[in-house]
This record gives structure tokens, sequence and C-alpha cells, in this order.
């Protein structure tokens, strides 16, 4: 018999969101021999993933690798994904990346790469483990540069259009919401948060088609209340 056709709902793959968190953070924090530093524009993400590493000099991490025996350490880099919006709970996820420091460029300590070993997602829907090779061959989300800007103008300048999308859910939206904001948006779809006097629900609608940038997605984002396709939430207590 043939095999049925896939019901998956189109959405990015966990190593797409990993690579997409990575894409718009600006700091993370970095373990390296048990101790842990904060780092605010200090990392660039290259080609096909590559975190490099630029530590500030005279800071405490600078002279913690100064003083490190010679050699590749563990390390552990943990970056947080937050909401752009006001809105409650605003961590969206939270990615671990593991592996081995090494200067980017031989004998010199102001650039390390990390030799990547494992790479983990975790969201409100569980926690995943991406296996280095997807993480390598994957790509940010087109929207993921434009993703703040996208969200924030679309909670501040059309609480209208905002309203209207959460009564696309219909009677799949529990009753008792008494605010909603954009949550996040990739190329499938926005998303917004439903929020109750306590707990709250994710409403996700599936663009028509496909969003390449800023403003696909808009165009998306107005077709969907003319020609809605599909919608699903989950529920947060």
């Amino acid at each position: 018999m043939p095999a049925a056709p896939s019901t998956a709902l189109p959405q990015q793959t966990a190593a797409e969101q990993v690579r997409s968190v990575l894409a718009r953070a600006i700091s993370l924090s970095l373990t390296v021999d048990g101790a842990t530093y904060d780092l605010l524009g200090a990392h660039t993400v290259g080609a096909r993933g590559r975190i490099t590493l630029h530590p500030p000099a005279d800071t405490p991490l600078s002279d913690h690798l100064s003083r490190a025996p010679l050699g590749r350490p563990d390390a552990r880099i943990d970056l947080t994904d937050i909401a752009p919006t006001a809105l409650r709970d605003r961590v969206r996820a939270r990615v671990t990346l593991t592996g081995r420091l090494a200067p980017a460029t031989p004998g010199d300590l102001g650039s390390l790469r990390l030799d990547l070993a494992g790479v983990t997602l975790r969201t409100g829907t569980g926690t995943q483990d991406v296996a280095p090779g997807a993480y390598t061959l994957a790509a940010p989300d087109p929207l993921a540069l434009e993703e703040a800007a996208l969200l924030t103008h679309l909670a501040d300048a059309h609480a209208d259009l905002v309203s209207d999308l959460v009564v696309l859910a219909g009677s799949r939206l529990p009753h008792g919401v008494v605010r909603a904001l954009p949550l996040a948006i990739d190329r499938h779809a926005v998303s917004l948060r439903c929020e109750y006097g306590e707990g709250h629900c994710d409403l996700r609608l599936l663009f028509p088609g496909e969003a390449r940038d800023a403003a696909e997605a808009g165009d998306m984002v107005r077709r969907l209340l003319t020609a809605p396709r599909c919608a699903h939430h989950h529920d947060h207590p």
C-alpha cells in the first residue's frame, strides 16, 4: 500500500530553531573550567554555524584564559531566546552548545572557536538534542534577524489586527482571554500569546505560503484575515 500523506504542519526544524536563536543573539554565557562568564557583543557566528568568541582584553575571562594550561578546554555556551514583546514568560527557548575551545588563529587567545560536540534546544514543548551535523547544515529562518522589529511593530501599531487574528482561532481558543500579544514569527507562521487571569496559551497561525522576507511576512499576516488555512494552539498553565 502507498504511504499515507504526511499531515505534519510546516515549522522550523530544531536545527533551524537553534540557528535562528544564534543569528539574533547578542549575548551568551560561557562556562569553562567550572567558571561562568557573561559575554555581550563578543561573539560571531560564521559559515555553517561556527561560533567564534572574542573575549575582551583585561577582563576576568581573558585573565582566566591566559592562565589556563595549554590545550583545548571543555566549554559550554548557553543562550536564552527572549520574546521582544512585553508578554508573560518571555523566555521562548534556551540553547546549549558544548565542545572544546581552541584559538581561531594558532597562538592567539584574542579569538577562540568552539569545536562543536553537542547541541540542545529547550522550549515550552520539551527538550531536543540536535546532531552537530544537522546544526551545521541548517540555516537560520529568513525572518530571524527582522523578527523583533516585525513583532514590536505588530504589537505597537496594529493592536486591532492582532485582535482580529485571535478571532481566527474560533472555538479552539478557550474563553477568558484578557490580552493577546505577538510571540514569534517565522517563514511559516505567526504565533500569538493569549493570556488569561491565570496562565496562557500560544496560538500559531499558518501563512498561506512561505514568507521570504519582512515585506512578504507583512503581506502573509494580512492575507490570513481573508484566507485562513490552519491554526493550532498549545495550552500552558
